[in-house]
């Protein structure tokens, strides 16, 4: 009997990146999108600079920074769905491992992950402890900086 190889040759390379753009990274655009299609409005309401990188849009700008900078907790950046708003360019690029966590977040949770992040932050501030720095979502995303 004679062996197969298993290398991956250009051809099947080119059929594995399409199944998983096919498979995974159009349905996790589209759970995310809704929260996605928030930061975009966000974004262009506060008049914000756009660019892509790494397929998330990230947004900065004037108007962008005095509103994360009045925010309960005031943010360098904050992640809805695949877009990140942060206050200037440098802001986002110092950001930006820690933002992609929560990208990759939505894309588990979807729309589920607003919810699901608040009801950590309450239950935690119920029982006396730090919402936000307590919170298991930003303890992933911070422990990725590490």
């Amino acid at each position: 009997m004679k062996a197969t190889s298993t290398a991956m040759t250009p051809m099947n390379a080119t059929i594995s990146n399409s199944c998983r753009l096919l498979f995974w990274t159009v349905p996790a655009y589209c759970w995310a999108g809704p929260n996605t299609c928030l930061g975009v409005a966000v974004g262009w309401m506060l008049s914000g600079r756009f660019c892509i990188n790494s397929g998330v849009i990230e947004i900065h700008g004037p108007l962008v920074a005095d509103v994360l900078r009045r925010l309960w907790l005031p943010a360098m950046a904050i992640t809805l769905g695949h877009c990140v708003l942060g206050q200037t360019k440098a802001a986002l690029e110092m950001t930006r491992i820690h933002e992609r966590v929560h990208v990759r977040q939505y894309e588990r949770w979807g729309p589920f992950f607003i919810p699901a992040y608040l009801l950590a932050w309450a239950s935690l501030c119920c029982v006396g402890r730090d919402g936000y720095r307590e919170n298991p979502f930003e303890l992933e995303a911070y422990r990725s900086e590490e």
